[in-house]
C-alpha cells in the first residue's frame, strides 16, 4: 500500500468521483453533480496538497482523504474507501495523513456519515461526535415565517470580504478562496448586513448548500428566504443540523419539512456552531 498526493487534473478527479461511488453505493453522478465534485477536489488539490491523499495497491487507487486548513481550522472534505479496501487498514492510513495536515490548528470539523467504522476513527483522533438531523420535503410557502424586516438579497463576489468576517465570527474561521468555489457551484449566494447583523446563504436547487449569520434573526430570514426561493416542485433539503440549531427548525417545520436522523457533525477543540450550517464539501 502506498500513498499519493491528489493532483489537480482532470484524471484525479475522475478517480475520486469514482471511488466515492463505489464506497457509498451511489449510481453515476449527473452532470452538474460531476462538475460540483471536479471543482472541489481540484480546488483543494491545488490550496491543501499536504491534506489531500489517494491509497494505492498495484496502481489501483483504493481510496482518497480529502482535507482542508483554514486560519486554523482543519476540515475533512471527502473520506472513502472501495468496499474491498475496508477494514484493512487503508481508511486508518489515509485519515492518519489527512491529520498529519491539520498540525497546528486548534480547531477541526468532519460531517461524517452513518458509518460507524468511521466514527470511531473521529472518536480515536478526539473528535466529539454530535447527533446531526435532515429536513427534508415540500416547502408550504404560505407557513414560512417572515423575515423579520431583515432585508435579504442576492450576492456575488464583492461579498466575500462580508463572508469571510461572517465566517470567523460563526465559526471561527474564514473560507477564503473557497467561497468562489462555492459561488460557482450554487445557484445563489443569499446576503443579509443590516446594523443588526449580518449573513449569507449558497442555494442549489432545493439544497441548502451553506448558512452562517451572526444572530439568531439574521439566520433564521436567510433561511426563511432561501426555502421560499426554491422552484416549484423541487424538494428542500438542509442538513448537518445539531440540536443547537433549534432556529432552524422552527423555520423548516413551520413550513412542512420533515425532520431525521443523519449522521454526525464530529468536532475537535471547538464547540457546535449555533448560526451555521457546514457545507459537507467545504465545511
Amino acid at each position: 500500500m502506498i500513498l499519493r498526493p491528489v493532483r489537480d487534473s482532470a484524471s484525479d478527479a475522475a478517480t475520486v468521483r469514482e471511488i466515492y461511488q463505489a464506497a457509498f453505493g451511489v449510481p453515476p453522478l449527473g452532470d452538474r453533480e460531476r462538475a460540483r465534485a471536479d471543482v472541489r477536489t481540484r480546488r483543494l488539490a491545488v490550496a491543501d496538497q499536504g491534506g489531500c491523499w489517494f491509497a494505492e495497491e498495484d496502481g489501483l487507487p483504493l481510496g482518497v482523504a480529502l482535507s482542508l486548513k483554514r486560519e486554523g481550522l482543519w476540515g475533512l472534505a471527502l473520506f472513502a474507501v472501495r468496499p474491498e479496501a475496508q477494514g484493512k487498514g487503508t481508511g486508518r492510513l489515509l485519515l492518519d495523513h489527512a491529520l498529519a495536515h491539520a498540525r497546528g490548528c486548534l480547531r477541526g470539523m468532519v460531517v461524517a456519515s452513518e458509518d460507524a467504522r468511521a466514527a470511531r476513527r473521529y472518536h480515536a483522533a478526539g473528535f466529539k461526535l454530535h447527533p446531526t438531523m435532515a429536513l427534508t420535503g415540500a416547502v408550504d410557502r404560505t407557513h414560512l415565517p417572515a423575515t423579520g424586516g431583515i432585508p435579504v438579497h442576492l450576492g456575488d463576489a464583492s461579498h466575500f470580504a462580508l463572508l469571510d468576517s461572517v465566517d470567523r465570527g460563526s465559526r471561527g474561521a474564514a473560507h477564503g478562496e473557497d467561497h468562489l468555489a462555492l459561488l460557482r457551484t450554487s445557484d445563489e449566494l443569499l446576503v443579509a448586513d443590516t446594523l443588526g447583523g449580518s449573513g449569507y446563504c449558497y442555494r442549489l436547487g432545493g439544497r441548502v448548500m451553506m448558512l452562517a449569520a451572526t444572530s439568531r434573526r439574521v439566520a433564521t430570514a436567510l433561511l426563511a428566504e432561501a426555502l421560499a426561493r426554491i422552484p416549484e416542485g423541487e424538494s428542500a433539503d438542509v442538513r448537518t443540523l445539531t440540536a443547537e440549531q433549534d432556529w432552524a427548525l422552527d423555520v423548516a417545520l413551520a413550513a412542512g419539512l420533515s425532520v431525521s436522523n443523519r449522521g454526525y457533525l464530529a468536532l475537535r477543540g471547538m464547540r457546535p456552531p449555533t448560526h451555521y450550517i457546514p457545507s459537507g464539501a467545504y465545511l
